[in-house]
């Protein structure tokens, strides 16, 4: 079992404004103690696996294998909406949930006037899943979602993509497609912008961290980057979120402190390559919080985390 499942058990402030960014974290030893207690008991793997929330508004699908569609939550009201697109994780396997577990975020944020785009996608044990496949179901989630915002009140020029864990990756990811080769199959000459990025426990930098994500998750690279070929030497040049620096988006990294899927270290890493590169990036570091803690709403580092997403929403949309 790898490490992911391994983790023991070990509205308050939104951000007042947008942080600089060059800023390592977006609280201060004042703003902690005011904005809520530490969680005495951390989640774990088995309350992740209970998380659930409201039925979608709609379903909706973008391609025909079972895993390839997404969940719609609109907010009560005339709208249009801001929209979250929400990528669940579980390592990039079936194994350890998915769009289930989002459900219970979805529901927080339609409650907040948030409107969310809940995407599942082909995982590396499912047929077609990897590469090129689930970065090919993102593409074609995010299709789907510009065509139903015809229909529905969606203003997508407030988006904001939110990803956990693995998902995390797949939110960097989209923010960098624009630097995509054309040569590549994942490139995608007129996607949806993705410009505005809130990465929970993300494991986005497969060039660096490929010895964590077999550690924590018991993947390769090779199932998420392919392999290379004459055609494409280099596996990261089209997959990886921090060989598309700089995307012009706006990354704001939350990680729980007690992590050891993704700790605090692999997002301050990632968010001074950004920064280096010219990007706006900021950290949060969740205070007594696990890997689950970040993308359950009924945990006491939500109002942290909703925080992010909402300054997030307020912050300029780059270039």
């Amino acid at each position: 079992m790898p490490c992911f499942a391994a983790l023991t058990r070990p509205i308050a402030l939104a951000f007042a404004m947008i942080l600089p960014a060059a800023a390592t974290t977006t609280t201060t030893a004042a703003t902690t103690a005011a904005a809520h207690a530490v969680p005495a008991v951390p989640m774990v793997l088995a309350d992740y696996m209970a998380l659930d929330g409201p039925v979608p508004d709609a379903t909706l699908r973008y391609g025909q294998a079972a895993s390839q569609y997404a969940e719609l939550f609109v907010p009560a009201g005339k709208g249009p909406f801001p929209v979250a697109v929400l990528v669940h994780g579980g390592c990039w396997t079936k194994e350890f949930g998915g769009i289930t577990q989002l459900r219970n975020m979805a529901g927080a944020l339609a409650a907040r006037g948030i409107a969310v785009w809940n995407v599942e996608y082909r995982r590396v044990d499912e047929a077609g899943g990897g590469y090129p496949g689930t970065y090919q179901d993102m593409n074609a989630a995010l299709d789907l979602l510009a065509r139903t915002a015809r229909d529905y009140p969606l203003d997508l020029d407030r988006l904001v993509a939110v990803g956990h864990s693995a998902g995390g990756q797949l939110v960097q990811w989209l923010a960098g497609r624009p630097r995509i080769p054309a040569s590549s199959p994942l490139y995608h000459a007129h996607a949806v912008p993705v410009r505005r990025v809130v990465s929970l426990g993300g494991l986005a930098d497969l060039r660096r961290e490929a010895g964590l994500l077999k550690t924590s998750c018991g993947r390769e690279v090779v199932e998420l980057a392919g392999t290379p070929s004459a055609a494409r030497p280099d596996v990261f040049a089209d997959t990886n979120a921090g060989d598309l620096l700089p995307s012009g988006a706006h990354t704001i990294l939350v990680t729980g402190e007690l992590d050891t899927i993704s700790p605090p270290r692999v997002a301050h890493d990632f968010a001074a390559r950004a920064r280096a590169a010219g990007d706006a990036a900021d950290v949060v570091i969740l205070p007594g919080a696990s890997h689950y803690d970040e993308v359950a709403a009924t945990s006491a580092s939500w109002p942290r985390v909703l925080g992010a997403i909402e300054a997030a929403l307020a912050a300029p949309a780059g270039r």
